[in-house]
């Protein structure tokens, strides 16, 4: 059975999707297929290869971090520092985000005394 050709419905069904999107992988080369005129057939094997490929395994990302972090030199942690400091001035930079510390007729600027 496994060498025996499958459509586009039977294998829509064996992997829980759309015709449609099978279509599509079809169309942009995505899946592995046969063409018999207008025909399209798919094998069993090649479907469950294909399905294989596509597994992702999921990251840890505190040990992905680390390791890169390990990989790269000291520079690499400096440059991290810079930019994380240069988005926090952005950040709070009055000028750029518009607030600043004048109040009123915008010509005195605010102190903790009473008017």
């Amino acid at each position: 059975m496994d060498n025996q050709f499958l459509t586009i419905q039977e294998v829509s069904e064996y992997l829980h999707i759309k015709p449609a999107t099978l279509y599509s992988k079809v169309g942009g080369g995505e899946i592995p297929h046969y063409k018999v005129g207008r025909l399209v057939r798919f094998k069993k094997d090649d479907i469950d290869k294909w399905m294989e490929d596509q597994r992702h395994d999921p990251i840890d990302a505190g040990k992905a971090v680390r390791r890169v972090l390990r990989a790269k030199n000291k520079s690499s942690l400096e440059l991290i520092k810079k930019v994380i400091a240069k988005k926090k001035e952005i950040m709070y930079h009055p000028s750029i985000n518009g607030k600043t510390d004048q109040i009123g007729d915008h010509r005195r600027e605010a102190s903790d005394e009473p008017n």
